[in-house]
């Protein structure tokens, strides 16, 4: 497999971007024009709040990050892939204080590669109810 072919695009990004923080990697991958379309709004569809979710909501909070790629299908120029983002909770996540807890979030996402670039994003993933577990392990008494 080719390093342009849209399978391996999406795996480098998931290991040098997610993984690994790779600012060098995500300027490489990104398409000026890409668009996140899960994105909660407009203003947050660009390739910079992508970075910024994994760069300063998920890396800070999470310990030991690993990100396990389970199947990909590619379909044309769209490659869907099923995969666990998982660590230790060590860092305030979206509002929880560090639990010391493992953690695994499932995400399911398809991303659209054109010329070895991302330009565009679909995915759902159980981060909030990973969230609203946190909460109430933190709530439990000790």
């Amino acid at each position: 497999m080719h390093n342009n072919h849209p399978k391996a695009v999406v795996e480098r990004f998931n290991y040098e971007v997610i993984r690994d923080g790779n600012r060098a990697a995500f300027e490489a991958l990104m398409a000026p024009d890409f668009v996140n379309w899960s994105a909660p709004n407009e203003q947050l569809r660009g390739a910079e709040a992508m970075w910024t979710t994994f760069a300063s909501v998920l890396r800070p909070a999470i310990a030991d990050m690993e990100v396990r790629i389970h199947e990909q299908l590619c379909d044309g120029d769209k490659v869907t892939t099923r995969k666990t983002i998982s660590g230790r909770h060590v860092g305030t996540l979206m509002g929880v204080e560090a639990t010391g807890a493992a953690i695994s979030i499932d995400v399911i996402d398809i991303v659209r590669v054109e010329g070895g670039r991302y330009v565009a994003h679909w995915g759902i993933n159980t981060l909030a109810s990973i969230v609203a577990q946190l909460r109430g392990h933190q709530a439990s008494p000790k």
